[in-house]
C-alpha cells in the first residue's frame, strides 16, 4: 500500500512509466533525480501520508523511503 502511493507520486513528479519505479530503484542513479526532484517527492509524501521527513539522507532508494514512511506510521 505505502509502496503504491509513494510509487505513483514519484511517476507523477519525474515522468516516468511505472515499470521504472521498483523498490530496488535508486533516485540519483537510475531515475536521475536531482536534490530539488528529491524535495518535491518528499514534499509530496508528507502531504499524502501526513508524517515528517526530517532529512533525506539515507534514503537512495525507493525501497529506503517505504520503510521511512513505513516507520513513521506506527
Amino acid at each position: 500500500m505505502t509502496f503504491e502511493k509513494i510509487k505513483a507520486i514519484i511517476v507523477d513528479q519525474l515522468d516516468k512509466d511505472e515499470e521504472e519505479v521498483q523498490l530496488t530503484t535508486n533516485f540519483r542513479e537510475d531515475l536521475d533525480a536531482d536534490s530539488l526532484d528529491l524535495f518535491q517527492i518528499i514534499n509530496d509524501i508528507e502531504d499524502e501520508f501526513d508524517v515528517k521527513v526530517e532529512t533525506d539522507e539515507g534514503i537512495n532508494t525507493v525501497e529506503d523511503l517505504v520503510k521511512y514512511v513505513d516507520s513513521q506510521l506506527v
